[in-house]
């Protein structure tokens, strides 16, 4: 009898195994339905394609490549007895299609030739169109037209974390422009140079080396958001460039004018941190911290002195560097400008009247 019962249970555990498998069952952790019975039942949605896929970077520097050219400069240096001839490359981009090229000033400062070499091989004598030093920017020309002209984008939507590219000469190599790729690391950063110091600065980790600087910090649109200008040689995959809100209007002068104007009031200032605020027992979190004065600026003759912090032009807040240049840049020479400050505990206010900037 329980020979019987056996049998037929293993007949039945057979059966069941049988019909499962025609049923399209799913037993244990396999799913034996087919291909098609499965799809039928089981929307699938395929992933979007990425949008940093290598094809998808390779057309971006295809389509700016062509605007990204290369700067080669001979500057003369005196000796004591003899005069040396110094050669440098840089980077730049063309922003008209009539030959105007924008760069770093510091790549053609002094430069007494200055040659431009385009993607498709031929190259051309430049001269200086104008050059602003507080942004370290150049336009330059070539007698060329029909050139492919860079597209500008925004540089105010930009936020931590946002990928970008920067095409340029690195080191001047030959074979055709270096690509590196990276993240936007932060913004609004002030930084110290050999030529003072830069504001409103976009980092990135994306690598700017020498030879990149004045070429272009594009977006994943192909479209320039800043303008390679500095890396810091203490600091590992730390690059920076000039947001392209601060170029554009900076650049469209110097073609209209070959020079920027801008009020002089004769400060050097850093913003109110966190960290300063600790260290200097501040009951304010915002402003900027006067580092410097002209013996015979604006700001000296008004009153002002070092350690005393801006927190307001004309009634108007400031909250660190960049909001108080780009308020400043709105006055022109001559006008008056009420500028509150803290000294020391308390609260004052002086009259500033702006010089032109030579």
């Amino acid at each position: 009898m329980f020979r019987f019962q056996a049998e037929t249970n293993l007949i039945l555990i057979i059966a069941l195994v049988l019909a499962s498998i025609s049923c399209g069952t799913v037993i244990g952790t396999v799913d034996v339905r087919s291909t098609d019975e499965q799809s039928s039942e089981i929307p699938t949605t395929s992933p979007p394609p990425s949008p940093f896929l290598p094809a998808t970077l390779s057309e971006i520097v295809t389509d700016v490549a062509p605007s990204v050219v290369s700067i080669n400069v001979e500057t003369l240096t005196k000796g004591f007895f003899y005069d040396f001839t110094n050669e440098g490359a840089g980077t730049g981009m063309i922003i008209h299609s009539d030959g105007y090229i924008v760069t770093n000033n510091h790549v053609v400062q002094g430069a007494r030739n200055i040659r431009v070499s385009l993607e498709n091989g031929k190259s051309y004598e430049a001269s200086i169109i104008g050059f602003d030093r507080l942004t370290d920017l150049s336009v330059i020309k070539i007698k060329a037209d029909n050139l492919p002209a860079i597209k500008f984008g925004s540089s105010q939507s930009l936020v931590p974390g946002d990928w970008v590219l920067t095409i340029g000469n690195a080191f001047g190599l030959t074979g055709g422009p270096s690509v590196t790729a990276g993240i936007i690391s932060g913004l609004g950063r002030t930084i110290s140079t050999d030529t003072g110091d830069l504001y409103d600065m976009i980092q990135t980790d994306a690598a700017i080396n020498s030879g990149n600087s004045g070429g272009p910090l594009v977006n994943m649109n192909g479209e320039v958001v800043g303008v390679n200008t500095a890396m810091y040689r203490q600091a590992q995959g730390m690059g920076f460039a000039v947001s392209a809100s601060v170029a554009e209007p900076v650049i469209q002068s110097l073609i209209e004018n070959g020079k920027v104007f801008r009020p002089l009031i004769g400060l050097s200032a850093i913003d109110v941190t966190p960290k300063l605020q600790s260290a200097m027992s501040l009951h304010i979190s915002e402003g900027v911290l006067i580092t410097r004065l002209q013996r015979t600026g604006p700001a000296f003759k008004s009153g002002m002195k070092v350690g005393m912090i801006i927190t307001a032009l004309d009634g108007t807040p400031v909250k660190d560097m960049p909001t108080f240049l780009t308020l400043l840049w709105t006055y022109s020479s001559g006008d008056e400008v009420k500028v509150t400050l803290l000294d020391q505990d308390k609260i004052i206010q002086t009259i500033v009247e702006l010089a032109e900037r030579s």
